[in-house]
């Protein structure tokens, strides 16, 4: 990275940084309400609110290609000896899929950032849902935390201007977790002066369970190269997802 472009990152992680841990203080009791659904699955909740440590391990001489976002951390990423995103099973898919794919020229682990729709923890996804009905206050927090990660992610992209894969579009649909996330990247990339960067952002199907992977190979056109494939899925979907979605 230049000297400016790593000043503009370093102030967009120092904001992620405070963001998170200023949601953390706002609900005191989410780690007792987060703990009752994680119970069923015998672990026990350390990070409530996860900032991606990650992100402190990158420094002037990396070059960053990517900014990939995925949906909340898991059981693996809130553990006190990780506080990464995106290092479980959905992550080493994900790995797997550049290492198979070298023509991208993107190495997953030194040249891709990772984000989230919100630094919430839940053991999976769709009990945002429930953890939210357990505590009024949680709704509100739920929205509020989508919207800093929406501002999140545009700041990031403003640092890098590299192009932004949002995975996990189910959810961002009308009516979904991540609604609220879907309106406020509307928003966002709507202002004047985001355009340009509006035509780098691309939206998938996850990696869990190799949907991203499986998608590709339906969708993608014998005489398609993977890169091109890539950039006409990502630009379908992120048709439907945005364009559809009302502002807030």
């Amino acid at each position: 990275m230049d000297k400016d472009t790593w000043n503009n990152f370093v102030k967009a992680k120092e904001r992620f940084k405070k963001e998170t841990e200023k949601i953390r203080l706002a609900l005191p009791d989410l780690k007792n309400i987060q703990q009752k659904l994680a119970d069923s699955r015998s672990y026990t909740v350390e990070t409530p609110v996860v900032y991606n440590n990650a992100l402190d391990d990158i420094t002037i001489d990396d070059e960053i290609k990517l900014i990939l976002v995925a949906d909340n951390p898991g059981r693996r990423e809130q553990a006190a000896e990780n506080r990464k995103y995106l290092i479980g099973p959905s992550g080493k898919i994900a790995k797997k899929f550049f290492s198979d794919n070298p023509s991208l020229g993107i190495d997953f682990t030194k040249n891709v950032i990772i984000l989230n729709k919100t630094p919430v923890h839940t053991p999976r996804t769709n009990e945002l849902r429930q953890l939210c009905l357990m505590d009024n206050l949680l709704g509100a927090a739920l929205d509020k935390s989508q919207k800093s990660m929406a501002l999140t992610l545009l700041e990031f992209h403003k640092a890098l201007d590299c192009p932004v894969w949002i995975t996990g579009y189910s959810e961002m649909r009308r009516g979904g977790i991540f609604e609220v996330y879907t309106k406020s990247i509307k928003e966002l990339y709507s202002e004047p002066g985001n355009q340009k960067l509006y035509k780098k952002v691309f939206i998938y199907r996850h990696f869990s369970m190799n949907q991203f992977t499986i998608d590709l190979k339906k969708q993608r056109f014998q005489e398609e190269n993977v890169l091109k494939s890539l950039k006409r899925i990502g630009i379908e979907y992120r048709n439907r997802i945005l364009e559809s979605a009302s502002l807030p």
